[in-house]
């Protein structure tokens, strides 16, 4: 029997349970309808490596954010949004215009809305309010699909309950909002500590960044760390995103000018040797119908099986060179 014909490792491997999101490592904020075809354009030229989030919260201006919620919609609704790997932050609890919000997207852009990002909860019910009014527009308007939310953890009551939070239904992510989290300490954290090291360093957000990931990981949603505030150092947002992946487990950043975007990828993207390896003992292995093998004098079974299944999907997801027979067994 051909490699082709055995067993797929997402079958093999997983039984029924539910999947890790995988998703890019890398989401790109966006505010106005320039930046947003900028970035729309961008995934043509260097890939389809990151997400898009068009920002309603920030990016519409007060009294406009009917027109600019409108304008998303049509966005997403053309040619533009080719591959449909965008999103949308609205705006936080206390704003008068979430629902709003939700109900133009979803009701405009809900078959190719890639996610929604709720901002600033600072309780879990304000949180729970929303995917449900989330959930009823989308079988309102008759979508069948889970529109998956992204959840910003930015206030101390939010970090309080971010564990039951990340058990939330439709959740993909859990973002941390470094700038609106040092703000909430009224001085206890320095300004300095937006930048880094102080942001890795300071032990209260050390501690802030290292429940987030846990509580993530833990319920299978994927930590988001936040942005680099210097827009154009590229060493910086590629120390930073590295980082945040290797010290804290972050698997995906936010990124917030196109220079950022291919930095954090980089940083973010498997070894290229462990790529390899992944390769070779996932086609040793569906070889043995997913039974015990040895590969360089080690022993390997399913529970590195499905490590090294995760290692060879986010290198597909980040553009490293994976071998032929690879690519023709597994995602083919």
């Amino acid at each position: 029997m051909s490699n082709s014909t055995k067993p797929h490792p997402s079958e093999a491997l997983f039984g029924g349970e539910k999947p890790f999101p995988l998703i890019p490592a890398c989401e790109h904020f966006a505010g106005s309808e320039k930046l947003i075809l900028k970035a729309l354009s961008l995934q043509e030229s260097i890939g389809q490596v990151f997400d898009i989030t068009c920002d309603c919260e920030d990016g519409a201006a007060s009294g406009q954010e009917r027109d600019h919620a409108e304008m998303i919609v049509r966005v997403l609704n053309s040619e533009a949004n080719k591959y449909q790997m965008a999103g949308a932050r609205i705006h936080d609890y206390t704003h008068p215009a979430w629902k709003q919000d939700i109900d133009i997207l979803v009701g405009g852009a809900g078959k190719v809305l890639s996610y929604i990002t709720i901002p600033k909860c600072t309780d879990i019910s304000q949180a729970k309010e929303m995917i449900a009014y989330l959930q009823k527009m989308a079988t309102f308007h008759g979508i069948e699909r889970v529109i998956p939310v992204h959840i910003l953890i930015e206030t101390h009551g939010a970090l309080n309950q971010v564990h039951e939070i990340a058990k939330l239904p439709w959740l993909q992510v859990l973002d941390f909002g470094l700038m609106d989290f040092v703000s909430a300490h009224h001085g206890a954290i320095p300004a300095s500590a937006m930048r880094s090291p102080g942001q890795f360093d300071h032990r209260l957000l050390a501690r802030a960044k290292t429940e987030v990931v846990s509580a993530a990981l833990a319920n299978g949603v994927v930590p988001a760390h936040n942005v680099t505030l210097d827009l154009k150092n590229v060493e910086t947002t590629y120390s930073d995103a590295s980082r945040a992946r290797n010290e804290f487990g972050f698997m995906r950043m936010w990124s917030i000018y196109p220079t950022q975007i291919q930095a954090i990828v980089d940083a973010m993207k498997p070894n290229f040797d462990e790529v390899a390896d992944a390769a070779n003992i996932l086609l040793t292995a569906q070889a043995a119908d997913w039974g015990p093998i040895q590969y360089a004098g080690e022993l390997h079974d399913r529970a590195t099986y499905r490590y090294f299944w995760e290692v060879l999907q986010k290198a597909k997801l980040t553009n490293v060179a994976i071998s032929e027979e690879a690519n023709v067994a597994f995602f083919n």
